[in-house]
């Protein structure tokens, strides 16, 4: 599609050929042109159609074709537009376009917090193809509060976004249902929402999460623990990967392993040798735990730690972190392709789109428990 001046510029070639419609003679030029009556006289008045079909001497609705890529134009008189709308500075008026297509050319994305530089990464990876397919962006964060999303999703309708991408807070979404049976195209990234009515784009968390507790087992741990935090939905197919691996591995399953949080680090007598943490956040914070503990490199009963999500130094820490990564601008930019795909008409279900993750081992995870040793490996 074309939404933008800049976007017939990159591909105003038209057809071409000879048999092309015509408005007022052929190429819809107009006899006698040269002059532009409205633009000089209007002082302080933006330039308008008429104003580049006068200056270009051609018809009206050859300037719209040429600013719409419609075909139907030479490349000689699609030139003439061209020049006539960088000359007088001319620029779409889109509410008149609204009003023509129902369309605004507009998508709205809601994080749910700025600090996070994964769903800065989003962000920019749906930035991306919005700018190749000429749409503007609305942004907003939400800071995990539910309501806050619902009212800021619900303005952005208000303003009539032909899309939204959505980071969901924890929580119901059938609020947006009204909004997507309207015609809002929406999907969600990240984290799975409470709603089965969009499309979604997510990383595979059931494999990072199985091929973490497999590589920490590989490494001789058997006692290990899923720190994940509130146990809603959205955590669901990491915790539910964790205890398949477990299960592969002949590993047990305590209940109280899948109930950590950070704090529980801090404590004497931890159940586990090596957890997975289910977040940038919660890796972090685990972390900060186990370095006030006293849990570097020499320390005995030292706790081997995998994160999911990559995060800024962690490969520069000591020991540095193992990670099962994945690629946030790309879930962002598959995003904003499921999204044009609606926006073209696309009335197939629901999709689920997952990227694929891979293990990055570093350190902090490559070591046996207490009075344990990796199969075939030394210990260190």
């Amino acid at each position: 599609m074309s939404n933008q001046v800049q976007t017939v510029n990159n591909g105003a070639g038209g057809t071409g050929g000879s048999g092309e419609a015509s408005d007022s003679g052929r190429d819809g030029a107009v006899p006698g042109h040269g002059a532009v009556p409205g633009a000089a006289g209007r002082t302080g008045a933006r330039p308008t159609m008429k104003d580049v079909a006068a200056k270009a001497g051609v018809a009206l609705k050859t300037v719209s074709r040429v600013v719409n890529s419609e075909p139907g134009v030479t490349p000689e008189t699609a030139g003439r537009v061209l020049g006539a709308i960088e000359e007088l500075g001319f620029r779409r008026n889109e509410s008149a376009r609204l009003l023509r297509t129902g369309r605004t050319a507009t998508l709205g994305f809601i994080a749910d917090s700025w600090t996070e530089p994964d769903h800065v990464a989003v962000y920019q990876g749906l930035e991306g193809i919005a700018r190749e397919q000429g749409y503007l962006m609305y942004a907003g964060s939400t800071e995990s509060d539910p309501a806050a999303e619902e009212r800021l999703a619900l303005a952005m309708c208000a303003r009539r976004v032909d899309g939204l991408i959505i980071i969901p807070a924890p929580g119901p979404h059938d609020y947006l249902i009204p909004e997507i049976d309207a015609g809002v195209a929406t999907v969600f990234v990240l984290h799975q929402p409470e709603l089965a009515r969009a499309d979604v784009v997510l990383p595979d968390e059931h494999g990072a999460a199985h091929a973490a507790v497999a590589h920490l087992a590989a490494h001789g741990h058997r006692r290990i623990g899923f720190i994940g935090g509130p146990a809603d939905g959205q955590r669901a197919p990491l915790r539910d990967g964790y205890l398949a691996a477990l299960a592969e591995a002949g590993l047990a399953a305590d209940p109280a392993w899948q109930a950590l949080d950070a704090a529980t680090l801090a404590g004497a007598g931890l159940p586990v040798t090596a957890v997975f943490c289910a977040s940038q956040a919660l890796t972090r914070a685990a972390l900060h735990t186990l370095a006030a503990r006293g849990g570097g490199p020499a320390a005995q009963g030292r706790v081997a730690v995998v994160g999911f999500g990559g995060f800024e130094l962690a490969d520069a820490l000591s020991p540095p972190v193992t990670v099962v990564s994945y690629d946030p601008v790309l879930i962002g930019y598959t995003a904003g392709e499921l999204l044009i795909d609606r926006l073209a008409g696309l009335t197939a279900p629901p999709r689920r789109v997952e990227v694929p993750v891979r293990l990055i081992a570093r350190g902090s995870a490559e070591f046996p428990p207490p009075g344990g040793s990796v199969p075939g490996a030394a210990r260190w």
